[in-house]
């Protein structure tokens, strides 16, 4: 079934033109070569809306420049633009106050030219108030704020994905698996050798899946099983996955390289909905996350095997009396958790975007903090922590530097588990 969604996911990508792109992105000094454009080929992107008392000014330019590289846009029918940058980091924008209408300025106190700087995320927003400033300070945060939230939830939701299968294993076995990660970055690295390979994407991005998937049952099949049997304690397992986890990922360093690359479809256009413009695949990544999580709710809810799985997590002891075969249903946990952590990593390697060795270590904090908010154990408490994270970490670069946005994710996790240390919809006999 979630190779199935992968499919859909592929046929989606394939529509777009740049869907065939299996490169790195092209360096700052080529793409500065032929003078200052849009960037509409680069996927990480400085973006914006210019109105003047709640009314769109079309046709003002914008510029940016920095890290060898210069591009530069004019504002659409609403008010909103984008120019696309090589590389992430620190670029100079500016507004060039002559193409705007007569007798409209920027309003006082308004910085031109400025400085921003972003990481770890494909797109920043900056604002030039025009006028007072008030009123249209006001209409663009609601429109910055809904196109954060729209990201945020995407991102939320991918990071679901991966916490969800995280959840389940920590619910039937009491692992707390720091290979984890590892398991995201494979499932982003095969779906780019598969790629490279020459295989479509109709077929990478499944086989990708499905290969997460083979990966968790090898991993409980010639590790974790054998472990349990010689009854080794959760302590020594623990430190076993952060073993398993450095092994993991410089066996993928050798192999694959410290280099970025992109995926299949990776430069998505930007999509204008109304006030706000947002990449179509973030919006691919928040429908296909969606679609998935409510697969495996059903399955949980609805099906034998799902409610085998709920009989283990709660008590593994009564569920083996009961008839249940403990293994075999620990077994599939670990093919459902490979397999979506497989997805969760194509997923974030299209949101970032690109693939490299570590992606799965840079996000497994966030995997955590969406599972332990949420409630350790409970996969429905990790959809909403990691709903949560994913909002709270979008959102809060309207204020904090992008460099800044993983940390106040964690502090408020922190903040949260002070005051109800089981988690949103974790129970007190969980814990301790």
């Amino acid at each position: 079934m979630l190779a199935v969604v992968a499919a859909m996911f592929a046929a989606l990508l394939l529509s777009s033109p740049a869907a065939h792109a299996t490169t790195a992105t092209p360096s700052p000094s080529e793409s500065a070569s032929d003078g200052p454009t849009d960037g509409a080929e680069f996927a990480d992107r400085i973006s914006g809306v210019v109105r003047n008392e709640g009314a769109p000014v079309e046709g003002v330019r914008i510029t940016a420049s920095g890290n060898g590289y210069e591009g530069e846009t004019e504002t659409g029918a609403n008010g909103s633009w984008a120019i696309g940058v090589p590389e992430q980091g620190a670029y100079e924008v500016e507004l060039d106050e002559s193409t705007l209408p007569e007798g409209i300025a920027l309003a006082e106190g308004q910085q031109n030219p400025r400085t921003v700087t972003f990481a770890g995320t494909s797109n920043i927003t900056t604002l030039f108030l025009l006028g007072e400033g008030i009123v249209l300070q006001q209409d663009s945060f609601i429109s910055t704020l809904t196109e954060r939230a729209v990201a945020g939830l995407s991102f939320g939701l991918l990071l679901a994905l991966s916490a969800v299968g995280l959840s389940l294993i920590f619910g039937t076995t009491g692992l707390t698996n720091f290979a984890h990660g590892e398991m995201v970055t494979l499932g982003a690295v095969l779906a780019f050798a598969f790629a490279a390979m020459g295989l479509s994407a109709w077929i990478a991005l499944p086989l990708a899946v499905l290969g997460g998937a083979a990966f968790g049952y090898l991993q409980d099949g010639v590790l974790w099983k054998p472990l349990r049997r010689r009854g080794t304690g959760l302590v020594p397992m623990m430190i076993v996955s952060i073993g398993l986890a450095v092994a993991v990922r410089y066996t993928v360093l050798f192999f694959f390289g410290g280099a970025m690359q992109q995926l299949p479809g990776s430069q998505s256009p930007t999509l204008e909905l109304g006030p706000i413009s947002i990449p179509r695949n973030t919006l691919i990544s928040l429908f296909v996350s969606l679609a998935v999580i409510l697969v495996v709710a059903l399955l949980l809810l609805r099906t034998r095997i799902g409610k085998a799985t709920r009989a283990v997590a709660d008590n593994p002891s009564l569920a083996a009396a009961s008839g249940i075969d403990v293994d075999r249903v620990i077994r599939l946990v670990w093919v459902i958790g490979g397999a979506l952590a497989a997805m969760g990593g194509i997923l974030w390697a299209y949101y970032r975007p690109g693939v490299s060795f570590n992606m799965g270590q840079q996000i497994l904090l966030l995997i955590f903090a969406g599972v332990t908010l949420g409630g350790l154990g409970t996969v429905f408490g990790a959809l909403i922590g990691s709903v949560i994270v994913g909002l709270f970490v979008e959102i809060s670069t309207i204020w904090l530097e992008a460099d800044l946005k993983y940390v106040g994710a964690l502090v408020i996790m922190i903040l949260v588990l002070l005051v109800r240390p089981q988690g949103i919809l974790g129970r007190r006999e969980r814990i301790g």
